[in-house]
């Protein structure tokens, strides 16, 4: 009996030593393309334990200056990594710009035409407009200055709800608590959208690059598993998927 419990104690100890763990934090405009690359990835490395808390880029980074556990910060944009990166809270070796995202203005409700564009927010029935909130989110960010460049911002301001993440946004929108929602595009590539609403793409040239960018935390360095998934987003594999989610590749690379 002795051997027996000696035996899983060994077991056990040697489970919990090969195994490793990693902590993710990553712009709600992930939430589904990350299933697809952490599945990916595991099959590389089967030990290793990746988890993902998804939201806004700007709560994480507030969070990651206030030593928050997370060890690889996939942002939105790449302002904040960067800044990270100045204020000696990241690796500035690891920054990468893994994906440039794309918005668009989506509706569940097929009384609305949204491939007239811009035109359909005239409509009398339109009484709300969700964004992600542009104080601390990237694509709200993008969404006012596609507004300001269409000349509609200030008209639509009365219409206007705030998600407090990208994701959220596109929620308002599915449930009915708006009309229509202008949100990433890789949410609505996914396959839990398939079939769902319509989506018309904004024109890019309305709104400054979406440049989401990757980093290594200060805490993060220390962990083998950051830097193999760092590399891993990087790879061929990684960005097969990100172009799947309607992702456009990157342009460059400079911190």
């Amino acid at each position: 009996m002795r051997l027996l419990l000696s035996a899983l104690w060994s077991i056990l100890w040697l489970s919990s030593a090969t195994a490793q763990t990693l902590y993710v934090a990553a712009a709600s405009d992930l939430v589904y393309c990350l299933e697809d690359i952490n599945q990916q990835f595991k099959r590389q490395y089967p030990q290793a334990q990746i988890k993902v808390t998804t939201g806004s880029s700007g709560n994480f980074f507030a969070q990651i200056k206030q030593n928050a556990p997370y060890e690889v910060y996939l942002s939105a944009d790449s302002r904040y990594p960067k800044q990270l990166i100045s204020e000696n809270m990241a690796d500035g070796q690891s920054f990468y710009v893994y994906a440039i995202g794309q918005i668009a203005l989506w509706t569940n409700k097929k009384a609305i035409d949204v491939k007239q564009g811009w035109a359909v927010l005239d409509q009398t029935n339109i009484t709300r407009v969700a964004i992600a909130n542009p104080e601390h989110a990237p694509y709200g960010q993008a969404a006012r200055n596609a507004l300001q460049q269409a000349k509609l911002w200030t008209n639509i301001q009365s219409k206007l709800v705030f998600g407090e993440n990208i994701a959220q946004t596109l929620q308002f929108a599915q449930t009915g608590n708006a009309d229509l929602a202008i949100v990433a595009l890789s949410l609505l590539r996914s396959p839990q959208l398939a079939g769902q609403g319509q989506f018309w793409l904004i024109p890019a040239h309305l709104y400054p690059p979406l440049e989401q960018a990757m980093v290594i935390t200060k805490r993060g360095q220390q962990n083998p598993l950051a830097h193999q998934y760092a590399s891993f987003i990087k790879s061929t594999s990684a960005q097969k998927i990100f172009a799947k989610y309607g992702f456009l590749p990157p342009a460059r690379n400079l911190p």
